[in-house]
């Protein structure tokens, strides 16, 4: 019930939907002249959100900073969340990635160059999925055909929302045997790090973090980035505000 709610806020405060809202308001408006200001707001507020250089910059405050291979020490699991592939389009012959694909990517290199021992892969179907595999076994796949050694591979595939990623990441490994006290490595989103590392440490998994899949670029003053909309904008500030509300819900329902 929780997920499904969460979701449903996070639509009724993004962006999109709060200038769609504007732009209709302003056009029932029975005051004309109230009615035009409604509509102006929802044009500025179409302005400010499209704006690549705001985006970007809102993007970069929030994203942690990427960390160097060179500069990690070993773990002996890394645990990657899922949320990267497209279980709206029905495949059995292979995995279909959206974007995200540097979690599975980046652990498999992590994991090539002897950082991480093991991978552990948390996550199930989401919501209202029509793909009848789960995103663990699909990002597992992925792995197997990259050269991971099946044996360095656990899954765990029924997790739905970032708190079940904690709390059954840590069944998971204590089922193998692995200490409560032990440090491993989270993997996941840089814009969604900050809520992943909440819920690990409220469960009581001992982790460092590796945020991958940055969505901010390097800051750039040039005419079309200043002035030129981006329909790229906005999905910014959608995954900026999703993550926001998120964030205030879990704090709200205990998960971090």
């Amino acid at each position: 019930m929780f997920f499904y709610l969460s979701q449903f806020l996070s639509f009724l405060v993004m962006p999109l939907t709060l200038i769609i809202i504007l732009l209709i308001a302003g056009f029932f408006w029975s005051n004309k002249a109230n009615g035009r200001k409604i509509i102006l707001t929802g044009i500025i507020f179409l302005l400010i959100f499209s704006n690549q250089f705001f985006s970007n910059w809102a993007m970069n405050q929030w994203e942690p900073g990427f960390k160097a291979f060179s500069q990690l020490p070993k773990y002996e699991v890394g645990i990657v969340l899922t949320g990267v592939t497209n279980l709206s389009k029905t495949v059995y012959d292979r995995t279909f990635f959206n974007k995200g694909a540097d979690r599975a990517t980046q652990a498999v290199q992590l994991y090539k160059m002897g950082i991480i021992k093991k991978i552990l892969i948390s996550g199930g179907q989401g919501l209202n999925p029509s793909n009848p595999n789960t995103e663990a076994e699909l990002l597992r796949d992925f792995m197997l055909i990259a050269g991971v050694d099946q044996k360095d591979i656990l899954i765990e595939k029924q997790a739905k929302n970032t708190y079940q990623n904690a709390v059954l990441s840590k069944e998971t490994l204590t089922e193998h045997d692995y200490s409560s006290g032990q440090k491993h490595l989270l993997i996941t989103s840089a814009f969604h790090m900050k809520r992943a590392k909440g819920c690990f440490d409220k469960v009581g998994l001992n982790t460092d973090t590796f945020p991958v899949d940055y969505y901010s670029e390097d800051t750039k003053f040039d005419i079309p980035t200043l002035l030129y909309p981006d329909p790229q904008a906005m999905l910014l500030w959608h995954k900026l505000f999703k993550e926001w509300i998120g964030i205030v819900t879990y704090k709200l329902a205990g998960y971090i």
